[in-house]
């Protein structure tokens, strides 16, 4: 059973906790969170790519030349792909991306992702984060008294307006809550900065 240390904001020591085996402590699976991601990053494609086919570009009705005589190559159309301001051959357009993944296989990659975390000892359990005002300083010198000064997520226990305001203005700090946590972002971090109190809620759901 993992067994972690609760810090406070100042990056001191308060006690230790065990972390659930069955979320914490598993083999990280490379290959599901590897599809989990490309899941993640397809879905979130707008898939409005889009260009005019030689059907949809206008003009070229008019043959150009004769069809014999000239010497030159037979056209029928100045709108052909191969002319300047001719249409584009297997023009891309507006299509969805995203596709539906398993349940258990999603399920199997948040553990992976979580767990990777604590293998790789960047997961990082705050007592608590409070503040008493809208101040960006005071996250910033909280992730550097714990040691996070590249890329954080940060997961709360409940929404915090203040604590989202005051990270969101920090580069590569990002938060999340344990409802909207997903395994790209955990990856993505290079710290897993999680309240004591969203552990709990992390384990009631995915044990």
């Amino acid at each position: 059973m993992p067994k972690v240390s609760v810090l406070n904001m100042q990056g001191k020591e308060i006690e230790k906790i065990d972390l659930s085996d069955a979320v914490f402590g598993i083999e990280p699976n490379a290959s599901v969170m590897n599809d989990v991601v490309k899941n993640q990053l397809a879905n979130k494609r707008q898939g409005t790519q889009s260009a005019l086919t030689r059907a949809e570009v206008s003009g070229g009705g008019k043959k150009p030349w004769r069809q014999k005589g000239t010497g030159r190559a037979r056209q029928g159309s100045t709108r052909s792909p191969q002319w300047t301001h001719g249409g584009i051959v297997f023009a891309p357009k507006p299509r969805d991306y995203s596709y539906v993944l398993n349940k258990k296989v999603r399920r199997l990659a948040m553990k992976s992702a979580l767990s990777s975390k604590v293998a790789d000892n960047e997961i990082i359990v705050l007592d608590a984060i409070d503040l008493d005002s809208y101040k960006t300083k005071a996250i910033a010198e909280m992730l550097k008294a714990i040691g996070s000064e590249k890329k954080a997520l940060i997961v709360l226990d409940s929404l915090d307006a203040k604590v989202i305001a005051s990270a969101n203005n920090i580069p590569g700090v990002k938060t999340s809550q344990v409802n909207t946590l997903n395994v790209y972002d955990i990856l993505n971090a290079d710290k897993f900065i999680v309240v004591k109190g969203a552990v709990a809620k992390i384990e009631e759901v995915y044990a």
